[in-house]
């Protein structure tokens, strides 16, 4: 019997599709540049169907990689063959239960396919919210963000994925349950396995269900757009509001005037917030009165630290401004390809390592455009590289892996990472053999080794 025909047998109709046009959708990155192949989709109904499906790829030796909402940057969840056995796709996508909501413990139970923005909505019925957001909501899988340890535009308050899971349950290699799902703020009892899935991009298991920790509702919330000199500026400024706000400041956004520019153009019913020219710009978000931001900010224009400043006076207002930063990865799709490069340094470093990588770029690559934004909080940047204006389309090909090199290696100078929250996948895998830890690399492998000998679970991804 064949692999397929042991799938088909033991899980009931529905939940294994073999049509290869079916398939077809589930093979390519939200990018559209990393084309896929699977010899089947599979679509678990639940933890037990997810079982069954490990017994068998363990005993017919088929490869699983796991998939949510399929919005990873770094083709995670895009099925590539890296030897002779058959592929599966195993989507997460039926496992979409919202269980229930603990007000008073600030918890929630979801099924690893439920949709980020249906999260937010259940949370936010009860009086409560689930403080991680980015633009994806609408298609991101919790599953997905879990195993990608996601982070999003609130890690300054409320860190990531990983600060935001109480517990989970998921299917091991061996098809044995991993029941973590418990809402304990405290727990002793040995190592805390579920962080090894959190993060693992799917190469040690297969996330099932999840305890999120929620936070309470915002009485207040004031947000506001700044227009700056430049990342010096945009961190001073950070450094007074964190002094002055505290734990109130939820959100500190940069954008480059290179990447909001692309947003107006690319959205024609978007308007830039403030009048003239800044080479930066800064969305702010607070979870107090507007006055208070607006006294703050007021003193920052005293103290020449910010150039121009505008407070949303409705939630409209402040919905646009969260759209001009969510828009900009769409409106860098629409204008062409582009070195992706979502990496971090300590947040002390961002304005020297800037400035470091522009430098290098106008001599290694004259006329290539740097287009920055990201969340200066917490020192991640996506730091990326548009080809000179004119350039030959192939440019991306030829130039760049060695611009993603040279980069790479200034972020490794500035003790930093070379994937803040979107992982490795197979685009940064070189990179990360390369660059990464030996002692780290070394327990990584031995831990995937230990706990999937047969090497079934997204191989290829994470190691080289």
């Amino acid at each position: 019997m064949s692999a397929i025909d042991s799938l088909l047998a033991a899980l009931p109709a529905g939940c294994v599709i073999a049509d290869q046009s079916d398939i077809q959708p589930y093979l390519t990155d939200w990018r559209g540049q990393k084309q896929g192949r699977a010899d089947v989709l599979l679509l678990p109904r639940n933890t037990d169907d997810v079982r069954t499906i490990v017994q068998i790829a363990v005993r017919m030796g088929i490869s699983l990689v796991p998939q949510g909402g399929n919005t990873g940057l770094v083709g995670g969840s895009v099925p590539e063959a890296v030897s002779d056995r058959p592929v599966a796709i195993l989507s997460l996508r039926r496992l979409n239960s919202i269980e229930r909501v603990d007000e008073a413990g600030l918890s929630l139970v979801v099924g690893a396919g439920a949709i980020l923005a249906d999260v937010h909505a259940a949370a936010e019925a009860a009086g409560c919210r689930f403080p991680l957001s980015l633009g994806a909501r609408g298609s991101a899988t919790i599953g997905g963000l879990v195993s990608t340890n996601a982070g999003g535009v609130q890690v300054l308050r409320h860190g990531t994925m990983r600060a935001l899971v109480f517990g989970l349950e998921a299917v091991l290699p061996d098809s044995s349950r991993l029941d973590q799902l418990s809402a304990l703020r405290k727990d002793n009892t040995g190592y805390d396995l579920k962080q090894l899935l959190i993060g693992a991009e799917g190469t040690l298991g297969v996330v099932t269900r999840v305890v999120l920790k929620l936070a309470p509702a915002l009485l207040d919330k004031a947000v506001g757009w700044v227009g700056v000199s430049g990342p010096e500026a945009a961190l001073a400024l950070l450094q007074r509001l964190r002094s002055a706000a505290g734990e109130t400041l939820e959100s500190f956004e940069l954008i480059s005037a290179e990447a909001l520019s692309l947003v107006l153009e690319s959205f024609p019913q978007t308007r830039s917030p403030l009048a003239g020219s800044h080479a930066f710009h800064v969305l702010i978000e607070i979870g107090a009165a507007a006055e208070v931001l607006e006294r703050l900010l007021g003193q920052a224009i005293e103290a020449g630290v910010v150039a121009d400043a505008v407070i949303a006076s409705s939630g409209a207002q402040a919905a646009a401004l969260w759209a001009l930063r969510e828009l900009v990865p769409e409106a860098e799709k629409r204008d062409g390809s582009a070195v992706k490069n979502d990496m971090a340094v300590a947040v002390a470093d961002v304005p020297a390592f800037h400035t470091a990588a522009c430098t290098m770029f106008a001599d290694m690559l004259p006329g290539s455009r740097p287009l920055v934004f990201g969340h200066l909080g917490d020192g991640n940047l996506h730091w990326n590289l548009r080809p000179p204006i004119g350039a030959a389309p192939d440019w991306i090909a030829i130039e760049g892996p060695r611009a993603r090199q040279a980069l790479h290696d200034l972020i490794a100078r500035y003790r930093g990472s070379i994937s803040a929250e979107h992982g490795i996948g197979t685009l940064k895998s070189a990179e990360l053999a390369r660059l990464g830890d030996p002692g780290k690399l070394a327990a990584m492998r031995a831990i995937k080794l230990a706990l999937d000998p047969a090497g079934i679970m997204n191989p290829g991804k994470l190691f080289e």
